[in-house]
């Protein structure tokens, strides 16, 4: 993926060698083939910093070999070791926020970054650090800033690009949002992740033959990818064929069972062909990575409640009701649900019988008691 791979390669190489003039993350390639080469590399280095302990140049090296390798915390603790050594060098700093940001400590991330614009690091690479980290905490407006930042210093970066289109099309301004990401794909023309992210955002705006070109495209440079199986079941579907798009979504998922929206898809169409059993795989699967999916929720309690899966469609109609409070519906079948979970003898249509209804059987009717003699002399 652009803003996880090949992007923290890209930040990598640039910090294990100082003296490299700086290169752009397209011309790098995929970290995936590559992770065993940094992690052997980062190996072969730990006999070296046995000899010097106190070389800050060497851990810094290993720290950014770790992180191309997959590896933040072990190359967190090689930047530990040598900021222990240098607590001065803004290059330490810099490797130190993208450890966190790799971690998903988005906090820590932007305070490692700006020790490291205070102790004098310089370059594109940190305010592109600084958006990303920005737009995955959703302050979009600090994206923006920063990734502007990075363009006036490198205006060919096609990572800034890239995220500025997801910048924009998070604030619902597609067409701005395709514009960057078009911009993108022009200086890196080979990245599927660039291709994935127009296929999508063309397929939301419903403009499905030039999805299927982006699609298409991006299924040939990644063979792997879910994500660009489904835009393109995405396309077909949208362009009238069903049946070869679910093919697709079903491919989506073989690839990769994140892909939840192929889920969703697939379980609004066995909704459709009444298949309460392939509802209930497909949207628990999708609502476990989206609980906000249109429909998603009450399909699956009412096909929950149709296979007699009460106490588990119960469970997906009182979140309907917190989801949606004050519908009568919602609120009309959880009580249903629910009253009939319960055992016969506390079912609201049931009431005990009155215990004076009831005569006693079983004792014969006592015999009248004789009058009593008097006693002579009382």
């Amino acid at each position: 993926m652009f803003s996880t791979r090949r992007f923290f390669l890209f930040l990598g190489l640039l910090a294990g060698c100082q003296s490299a003039p700086a290169e752009r993350a397209d011309t790098l390639i995929d970290l995936a083939t590559v992770q065993s080469g940094p992690r052997v590399q980062a190996d072969e280095l730990n006999g070296a910093i046995q000899l010097e302990p106190r070389n800050t140049a060497l851990l810094a090296r290993r720290a950014s070999l770790r992180l191309a390798a997959g590896q933040p915390r072990a190359a967190l603790a090689d930047v530990a070791s040598a900021l222990a050594i240098d607590d001065a060098d803004g290059k330490l700093y810099f490797l130190q926020a993208r450890a966190f940001r790799a971690l998903g400590q988005l906090n820590e991330a932007l305070s490692a970054a700006r020790q490291a614009a205070e102790h004098g690091f310089r370059g594109p690479e940190l305010p592109l650090l600084v958006g990303e980290t920005h737009l995955a905490a959703r302050n979009y407006p600090a994206a923006l800033d920063n990734l502007d930042r990075t363009l006036r210093l490198d205006p060919d970066q096609p990572a800034a690009l890239f995220y500025k289109g997801l910048a924009y099309a998070a604030s619902n301004d597609t067409s701005t949002a395709v514009q960057y990401l078009q911009d993108a794909l022009a200086r890196d023309p080979r990245e599927p992740e660039i291709l994935h992210q127009l296929a999508f955002l063309l397929n939301a705006w419903h403009i499905p033959m030039e999805a299927a070109r982006y699609a298409a495209l991006g299924m040939k440079l990644d063979t792997a990818s879910g994500q660009l199986r489904y835009d393109y079941g995405r396309q077909l579907e949208l362009q009238g064929r069903p049946d070869s798009a679910l093919w697709y979504y079903r491919r989506a998922l073989a690839l990769d069972t994140s892909v939840y929206r192929a889920d969703y898809r697939l379980g609004l169409a066995a909704a459709k062909n009444r298949q309460p059993a392939a509802v209930i795989a497909h949207m628990a699967r999708a609502l476990r990575r989206n609980p906000r999916l249109p429909q998603a929720r009450a399909l699956l309690a009412e096909a929950l409640e149709t296979q007699n899966r009460l106490p588990e469609a119960l469970a997906q109609y009182r979140l309907l009701v917190a989801e949606n409070p004050g519908n009568a519906h919602w609120t009309f079948k959880a009580w249903k649900v629910g009253d009939a979970t319960l055992p016969d003898s506390l079912r609201r249509g049931s009431r005990p019988k009155s215990r004076l209804s009831a005569r006693p059987t079983g004792f014969e009717p006592l015999a009248p008691v004789s009058a009593l003699k008097p006693v002579p002399g009382q």
